[in-house]
């Protein structure tokens, strides 16, 4: 395995599980069109921006809305999330993310995110996590979406890191994308039937501590 300069993290289902408020709000959302959104129709909308999700779900639900009424049902996606994450704190972090995190801290490789999250910021202050990462690239700084890699292309670039020396982790398909398309190293976590064309899976961040983690960096 080569080694690595530099950690690009996703946040939502790689960080902390953040998936099932976004689903919840999402469905909601979906409700008010008469939609039933279903936790299979969920994995369409995951690393996917806001305004994208907004639009997958409204075709599902075959309904055309006016414009007008786009950012409000978007704000109204929002303000129902932040809801639900009120009470996200360092008892949801994810297994293995902290332990990662001091360790490549302590090899001096370069941390940062890379999410489709507006809140990206807000919930790692929540998770008392802020200070590992030099940069924070989310969807108030990028003008498209996953799976285009502008999020991670940033990131290495504000790093300083080029980007065959950068590793992502991710646990979407759109992600994943990403950061092959960026030129990356993708390390997928979850179940590998989810995923294509990435460089390594693991179910979860456990297994990558306990197995190959100092290998990659």
């Amino acid at each position: 395995m080569k080694k690595h300069d530099c950690a690009l993290f996703d946040l939502d289902g790689v960080i902390v599980d953040t998936a099932k408020f976004h689903f919840l709000a999402w469905k909601k959302i979906a409700s008010i069109f008469n939609y039933d959104l279903t936790s299979n129709d969920n994995e369409q909308l995951k690393g996917v921006s806001r305004s994208d999700c907004l639009q997958i779900i409204l075709k599902m639900a075959n309904t055309v809305i006016e414009p007008s009424k786009f950012e409000k049902y978007l704000a109204q996606k929002n303000l129902d999330y932040l809801d639900f994450i009120q009470d996200l704190g360092p008892k949801d972090i994810l297994p293995g993310i902290f332990e990662t995190l001091i360790f490549l801290n302590k090899r001096k490789v370069k941390i940062g995110l890379g999410s489709a999250s507006k809140n990206a910021e807000v919930i790692l202050s929540k998770l008392g996590l802020t200070s590992f990462f030099e940069i924070v690239i989310d969807g108030n700084k990028v003008k498209k979406s996953k799976p285009h890699p502008e999020v991670f292309l940033r990131g290495s670039l504000a790093l300083g890191v080029v980007p065959e020396k950068c590793l992502v982790f991710e646990d979407s398909a759109s992600g994943i994308i990403s950061a092959k398309a960026a030129g990356m190293t993708a390390v997928a976590i979850g179940n590998p039937d989810k995923f294509l064309n990435e460089d390594f899976c693991y179910p979860d961040f456990l297994s990558l501590v306990q197995n190959d983690l100092d290998k990659l960096f």
